[in-house]
């Protein structure tokens, strides 16, 4: 290990239950483990892995974020927004690893993971900080549940029941009532999951605003739209069946008429850590498919 890296603890995590995980996730222990780093594993990734997993601690979410230094994600951006979530009150920075689909938050490619990672430990990287919301469901004056959300908080009906109705205030003023199938609230980190299949603006991570995005609305006029993200947004249920609302896509809960869901940016935030010369724009461009009409010049 080089002298004066900011890290001397890296937790491993591992997307759950996945295909041909447990070789790159021990070679990356052992990779980084030989560089001086102490090595623990999160406890459900070391169940996963078994006796090989037995060299190094296995930790619980919250002994991670009392212990580690760092974290490095093996996974998709569900694993990513996942452990976000857990161990964002422990403003633990997180490294991403792809060994999903998309790869918008882990956006190391598998193949370069043992030159890559190891470089970002030594203190080659770039540091980007992600807002979350903070979202509570009210009913008749009391909060009956609460989450945080890494891209979104979405109100919607199910897919057997009719449009809902809905009443939208930002800090405490009327901006509309609008029928439709639903709507996303979204941060800058989720406008590129569900808010952009539903036709929303891309916010760039450093922007400080809230995405609102209906769902099929059934007037044309309702449009997306940005908000700063010092407000209140406060969605009431005024009508409608089989009303739900979920976090990340990972929480749901069953609504019902005049509940209210409250959701404001969340008083922690996560850092990612990406290799040094990260572009966000290269990103967008992989991920998005712009590459079609642009050459190795272009991006010189």
């Amino acid at each position: 290990m080089k002298n004066g890296s900011p890290f001397k603890t890296v937790a491993l995590i591992g997307k759950y239950n996945a295909d041909n995980i447990a070789g790159p996730l021990l070679a990356l222990a052992s990779c980084i483990s030989q560089r001086g780093f102490r090595v623990v594993f999160e406890q459900d990734t070391a169940r996963t892995l078994g006796a090989d997993a037995a060299p190094y601690a296995a930790l619980a979410p919250e002994q991670i974020g009392q212990q580690a230094d760092v974290a490095v994600v093996l996974g998709g951006d569900g694993t990513m927004l996942g452990i976000g979530r857990q161990l964002a009150a422990f403003d633990i920075p997180l490294i991403g690893v792809n060994h999903g689909r998309v790869g918008f938050m882990t956006d190391i490619p598998l193949g370069d993971m043992l030159q890559v990672v190891p470089a970002i430990l030594e203190g080659a990287f770039e540091r980007e900080r992600r807002t979350l919301l903070d979202a509570r469901i009210e009913r008749a004056g009391a909060t009956i549940y609460r989450a945080l959300a890494f891209n979104d908080v979405v109100v919607n009906r199910s897919g057997f029941s009719g449009m809902v109705e809905l009443r939208v205030d930002v800090d405490g003023r009327l901006m509309y009532k609008q029928r439709s199938d639903g709507l996303i609230v979204a941060t800058p980190t989720g406008s590129t999951a569900y808010a952009l299949s539903a036709s929303g603006p891309i916010l760039h991570p450093a922007l400080a605003g809230i995405v609102l995005v209906p769902i099929a609305p059934h007037a044309l006029s309702n449009r997306p739209i940005v908000l700063p993200d010092q407000c209140e947004i406060v969605i009431s249920i005024v009508a409608g069946h089989e009303v739900s609302a979920n976090f990340d896509m990972q929480s749901f809960n069953a609504l019902h008429l005049q509940d209210r869901i409250a959701v404001k940016r969340s008083e922690h935030s996560v850092t990612f850590l990406h290799p040094a010369g990260y572009n966000y724009y290269a990103t967008l461009r992989r991920k998005l498919h712009w590459n079609e009409h642009i050459s190795e010049d272009d991006t010189a």
